[in-house]
């Protein structure tokens, strides 16, 4: 995906009260932008470190900026968690993800399950309202990286990540397809797997969902100022 404008690079200052980075541009004037991530961003706040923003154009935004991605110990991490639905949907329509390839149509936000949620994708086939070729794709930000080239989810105690496990099993149970799509968005990222140290739960109900036959891939992010896509699959373990 290329951005509308190319990133700004910056230097990283701090982060707080969750959506609120502050940053020092080259000129040394210092600005507060938007962070678009409820995590906890461990391991990706790197206080004098190189960051990129992007400009939304728009002055009657309270913040005009946000914060897209920093560099961690060399590699780029995409810390803006409203973009990797879009980075997958585009990898899936130019074939970059082999395992959902095939699929007429993609839709976002669909309302789904028994605790009304709503599925990042829904890839369908066949007539509109045909239930025969349905896939459930929920994708997920990883930026938490653990060394060795490992990168683990989350980052954070995450009930709403464990909620969307227990969605994906009931759609495999009904008779669909469940992907939970890992975007591995730190560019130095060789495999992927659940912290366990972090949310023990979430890890239990990751390995429950692959036992249960939810399928889960992990692809791999690359980040420049001009653009962010998904390369390749990297192992997930669990």
């Amino acid at each position: 995906m290329r951005f509308d404008e190319p990133l700004i690079e910056v230097t990283f200052l701090r982060r707080y009260k969750r959506f609120l980075a502050d940053v020092r541009l080259a000129d040394g004037a210092e600005l507060t932008v938007h962070c678009a991530n409820s995590g906890s961003m461990k391991g990706c706040q790197p206080e004098g470190g190189r960051a990129w923003i992007s400009d939304s154009k728009n002055p009657k935004r309270k913040l005009r900026y946000s914060l897209e991605a920093v560099e961690v110990d060399g590699a780029r991490a995409m810390v803006n968690t409203a973009r990797p639905n879009a980075f997958v949907e585009e990898a899936i329509a130019e074939g970059t993800i082999a395992e959902l390839s095939g699929y007429e149509r993609i839709r976002r936000e669909v309302r789904y399950g028994n605790e009304k949620s709503r599925i990042d994708l829904l890839l369908e086939s066949g007539p509109k309202g045909d239930p025969t070729a349905r896939c459930y794709v929920e994708v997920k930000n990883v930026t938490l990286g653990v060394g060795d080239g490992g990168c683990r989810f989350p980052d954070a105690v995450t009930t709403r990540g464990t909620k969307h496990l227990r969605e994906l099993m009931g759609v495999v149970e009904a008779g669909d397809r469940a992907v939970l799509a890992f975007c591995a968005s730190r560019s130095d990222t060789r495999w992927v797997g659940p912290a366990d140290d972090i949310d023990p739960t979430y890890g239990e109900t990751l390995r429950a969902a692959a036992a249960a036959g939810v399928e889960i891939i992990a692809y791999r992010l690359e980040i420049d100022a001009e653009q962010a896509r998904l390369v390749e699959r990297v192992p997930v373990r669990l």
